[in-house]
């Protein structure tokens, strides 16, 4: 068992500067003290053990996974091991955890296999449940990320789902299955523990700059992708909402099932005007998934999950969350402006990111070494603006203490006033500076939106002329390929030889003499000749009289 980082004062998060939150909770609310988190690699494990970090009441947070985290963590107590049950249940057991958060679980198809997918989602589960149950077990609470995929997409699904609304139809995809039989198992968990809160929150799709995800991989293209013929309705939900979520079923007590989504709905064409992309109906009616398969080799990868919503949509009630008293950050709307703000400036500082890497010896190292300064220590360095101007008026009142009489003070008191006349105006220069600085970044932002957005319409532009002219080449070359065939089948063909000698030279009623005298077969070369050449009614008419005499017995 090592920590996950340095043992600090609660901080905030760099990546929250200008965001909105809901209101923290009140420590006397908290009712989980010892939390394990499991899943500490991924997004949200790691999001939700740092956010949790921040709570002076929560005595512990422990993260589990088979893999290292890659975020850094300052009180998290990492322990590598997978989901077996054994190895957790002496955990939860040895750190005496009261509440479990499931942050596991796979909803995305194309981030693993189907195979591994089943087995984090359905094996792992049921191994995680098994280590918190039993008479003896100090878990009291626990939480467990689901997903709005519970519900599936279909044609005559309600605008709204509610959480009391089971699936109406079968699972579509293999994601779709294991979501259902994960909740099959909390559920009846629940009936088999009923001293334990278990909470399940089914997200909407998740909007945000930092988590990766299959809808904003879609939106982050030049055009946004549609099925023709269909603008299906889309409820999102902020990455930080998101987190808030979870942390709000940590600090209460809300046993149940809860939709999470921002509040509003929009259609699919109305989320690419908030991006400023246009929309691209690409996708046809039918054979959406050979189409999805051929977008897969240019790198545009859409899940099976995902197409059924490109289709039809998908809507979700939120009140029984907010009656919990849940407030969300970001409305549905807002969530997607955040997106687009975030992609239009991404490039600008994507170069300047230095990613986490979780080395255990440098961790022990903050932990444990008696020559690593507090983090409060390093804040102490500069005064603010308002310090120093609190620090000038104690001098001045000092001075009007002191007696002028004497030299030494007067002079003291004379240097002390100077230095903080100075250190005020290198204060107010740092700030225009700051602010000169603030506004070229500004308008640098804004040159590279332009540039950008120059470049997605140049792109959108080429991409459908070349289109048309691939269109326009095939369909010439399926035109020379047409006439080619025609002019050999042409010059291969036999000449069709005259039945009857100058049958050519001969009018219609003589032709019709002649018949009587033909056999059956004569008669018939001589139709087929008739049709290919002249092609005269009266003619065929009589060919197929006397055919017809000939069939029928006397």
């Amino acid at each position: 068992m090592t920590m996950a980082g340095r043992k600090h004062p609660a901080r905030p998060d760099a990546r929250d500067a200008g965001r909105k939150h809901p209101a923290r909770p009140d420590a006397r609310d908290w009712n989980s003290r010892r939390i394990l988190v499991t899943g500490l690699s991924t997004y949200w494990g790691g999001r939700l053990a740092q956010a949790l970090e921040a709570f002076p009441e929560v005595e512990a947070v422990i993260g589990v996974d088979n893999e290292e985290p890659k975020i850094e963590l300052e009180r998290t107590e990492y322990v590598k091991v997978g989901a077996q049950h054994a190895l957790l249940r002496r955990v939860v057991e040895a750190a005496e955890i009261d509440t479990v958060v499931d942050t596991r679980l796979v909803v995305d198809s194309t981030t693993t296999t189907s195979a591994k997918a089943h087995e984090n989602n359905i094996i792992g589960t049921m191994n995680i449940l098994a280590a918190c149950s039993g008479a003896d077990s100090p878990v009291r609470k626990v939480v467990f990320k689901s997903s709005a995929h519970y519900y599936g997409c279909e044609q005559d699904d309600p605008a709204f789902f509610d959480e009391t609304m089971g699936r109406p139809h079968p699972p579509r995809t293999p994601i779709e299955r294991d979501i259902v039989e994960a909740e099959a198992s909390l559920n009846e968990f629940a009936e088999k523990n009923p001293g334990v809160a278990v909470s399940i929150l089914r997200f909407a799709n998740v909007l945000g700059p930092d988590v990766r995800t299959s809808h904003v991989g879609l939106f982050s293209l030049p055009a946004v992708p549609m099925i023709l013929g269909f603008d299906p309705r889309y409820q999102f939900v902020h990455e930080d909402d998101v987190v808030h979520a979870l942390e709000h079923a940590v600090k209460q007590s809300v046993p149940g099932v809860y939709n999470v989504a921002g509040d509003g709905v929009l259609a699919l064409s109305e989320v690419a005007g908030l991006l400023g992309k246009p929309y691209a109906p690409v996708l046809p009616f039918w054979g959406t998934g050979l189409a999805a398969s051929a977008l897969r080799r240019i790198g545009v990868t859409i899940p099976p999950e995902t197409l059924q919503q490109l289709r039809f949509g998908r809507g979700l009630d939120n009140r029984r969350l907010k009656a919990t008293g849940f407030r969300y950050g970001y409305t549905c709307r807002e969530a997607v402006l955040k997106l687009g703000e975030h992609l239009r400036l991404d490039p600008l500082v994507r170069g300047g990111r230095e990613p986490y890497r979780y080395e255990r010896e440098v961790e022990d190292f903050l932990r444990w070494s008696p020559h690593v300064k507090n983090a409060r220590d390093k804040s102490l360095g500069s005064l603010s603006r308002d310090e120093l101007a609190d620090l000038q008026r104690l001098l001045a009142g000092y001075a009007g203490e002191v007696d002028p009489t004497e030299p030494d003070q007067e002079e003291r008191v004379r240097a002390a006033e100077r230095a903080a006349e100075k250190a005020v105006q290198r204060a107010k220069k740092a700030e225009q500076r700051a602010a000169e600085a603030a506004l070229k970044a500004t308008e640098r932002a804004e040159k590279a939106e332009r540039r950008a957005g120059e470049a997605a319409e140049e792109a959108v532009q080429r991409m459908s002329a070349e289109a048309a002219q691939r269109a326009t080449d095939d369909e010439e070359r399926r035109a020379r390929e047409r006439a080619e065939d025609t002019e050999l089948r042409a010059r291969k063909a036999p000449p069709a030889a005259s039945p009857v000698d100058h049958y050519d030279d001969l009018a219609a009623e003589e032709v019709i003499a002649l018949l009587a005298s033909l056999e059956r077969d004569d008669l018939q070369t001589l139709r087929d000749y008739e049709r290919r050449h002249a092609n005269r009614a009266r003619v065929l008419s009589a060919i197929e009289s006397v055919l017809a005499r000939r069939e029928t017995p006397v």
